[in-house]
């Protein structure tokens, strides 16, 4: 597990960006119809953007605010280019992406705490 966050903070930009990109493609890909997956939209919002943040904010707490606010805006960009694009934007899946961005953090922060923790015993 170590080795893991290890290597997240070592890639988050990449990490990150990857991630971006595919929301991105996944996005805004023209469909005539949505694909049969399991889960609800906006819980696959929601998990898309926790992923997207956590490597930032595990990586650089002290600036989550302005890697949040730019996910929340480039998520509510999506939505508005969406409709032109033969795909449906929807407030909803702002409000899940802004859930998602929190939630990553939240999971980053409290992560980042049980270290602090751990290291000071």
């Amino acid at each position: 597990m170590i080795y893991a966050l290890q290597s997240i903070e070592k890639y988050w930009f990449a990490l990150s960006l990857c991630i971006l990109l595919a929301i991105t493609a996944l996005s805004l890909w023209p469909l005539t119809s949505l694909p049969s997956v399991p889960g609800s939209d906006k819980t696959h919002h929601l998990m898309a953007y926790a992923a997207l943040v956590f490597p930032v904010a595990l990586r650089h707490p002290r600036r989550w605010m302005l890697f949040a606010a730019f996910f929340i805006a480039y998520s509510g960009l999506i939505e508005l280019v969406q409709p032109h694009v033969n795909r449906y934007g929807e407030w909803s899946d702002l409000l899940a992406n802004t859930a998602g961005v929190a939630c990553g953090i939240a999971l980053a922060t409290a992560i980042s705490i049980v270290r602090k923790r751990r290291i000071k015993r």
